[in-house]
């Protein structure tokens, strides 16, 4: 069972530090869907295939852009994950839109999940009317923690949607924690969970302390915002898994140029999965992919104390993705995430021998 306790407050993320309204009370009225239409940018929502209208955010620059980023957000969080860094890119001339996804934020079916073809599909509409609105820039597809999975899947063309046109994929610590990487009793864990679909769960309950940052601030503020869920439907919890199973075993397919940013700290995501969706990547695109490893980085790479680090990273990279990363965490990062993996597996192969 403590197996069990883990998996599911690292797969719940743990960003709650501080009680909070019972999170759908508080949420705001959920907005209806629109007839089907041909998807649209909106001044504030990115309307989707059915009508569906998902909260849109933005952080232009000045003068037109030199290159566009379209970030998706992790699990029960909502587009303003990328307020910080959205500014800061917007300074540097890079364009960054966020919008809620499905089943998150102020987006419709708030809570329920929508599917990973449903998500990948919304994405690879959002960078086509994204290249029709700034012809001839670079556009770049930005995945956080679950907005990974999905960025892998929908480039990789292993979700059954569209694929989108992007010159390059940037992925801070992808959820690739699939089962086949899932202990027994954690696969256990998950199947009971299932015989329960509408059964909802709160990290506030479970008595391990996972951290996802270093920044208690920002996860304080996380706490108190009713836009952040708090209770996770075991049947979300699920599909967030299969999620991330399907885009661990779509490695091989993944060739598109890639960023790969990832923390020794990350309690979320544990290093053998990611070394693993690393070691898979096809090598004949092994020069078009930059993996970065942060030691001081946690999961929230991009909202830690140290988020200057990879957000600057980003930024040089889609300048001139050759170069070495200006922070250096992808100097022999390859190697170092192996040994991380292996130094990690060693020290709990001697915990279960004491216990």
């Amino acid at each position: 069972m403590r197996f069990v306790v883990l998996c599911l407050a690292a797969l719940l993320a743990g960003c709650v530090v501080a009680p909070s309204p019972r999170d759908l009370a508080a949420a705001p009225p959920r907005p209806a869907a629109a007839p089907a239409a041909d998807p649209a940018l909106a001044a504030d929502a990115f309307i989707a295939a059915d009508g569906a209208p998902l909260p849109l955010r933005r952080w232009l620059p000045a003068a037109a852009p030199r290159a566009v980023i379209l970030a998706l957000h992790g699990f029960n969080d909502y587009s303003n994950a990328f307020a910080g860094p959205g500014t800061t890119w917007a300074a540097a001339g890079i364009a960054t839109y966020a919008y809620d996804q499905r089943g998150f934020g102020g987006a419709p079916e708030r809570g329920r999940w929508a599917g990973a073809r449903q998500l990948a599909g919304d994405a690879a509409d959002a960078v086509r009317l994204l290249r029709q609105r700034h012809p001839g820039v670079p556009i770049y597809l930005l995945g956080e923690s679950m907005g990974g999975a999905i960025a892998i899947l929908a480039a990789s063309g292993r979700s059954g949607a569209a694929v989108p046109k992007v010159d390059g994929v940037i992925l801070v610590a992808p959820a690739v924690w699939g089962r086949a990487t899932m202990s027994v009793f954690e696969r256990v864990g998950l199947w009971l969970a299932d015989l329960l679909p509408t059964i909802e769960w709160s990290p506030n309950l479970l008595p391990v302390r996972i951290s996802p940052s270093d920044n208690i601030a920002m996860l304080r503020a996380l706490g108190a915002d009713p836009l952040v869920i708090k209770r996770t439907r075991a049947d979300t919890l699920n599909g967030l898994v299969d999620l991330m199973s399907a885009a661990l075993n779509a490695a091989p397919w993944f060739d598109a140029p890639v960023l790969l940013l990832y923390g020794e700290r990350d309690e979320i995501v544990p290093p053998a999965p990611m070394a693993r969706f690393v070691a898979a990547l096809p090598a004949r695109a092994r020069a078009r992919e930059r993996v970065a490893l942060y030691p001081q980085g946690y999961h929230m790479l991009l909202r830690d104390l140290g988020a200057a680090a990879p957000i600057g990273d980003i930024a040089a990279w889609i300048g001139g993705s050759a170069a070495a990363l200006p922070s250096g965490a992808d100097a022999d990062a390859r190697r170092r995430l192996t040994a991380e993996t292996d130094r990690v597996a060693g020290t709990v192969l001697e915990t279960e021998r004491v216990e």
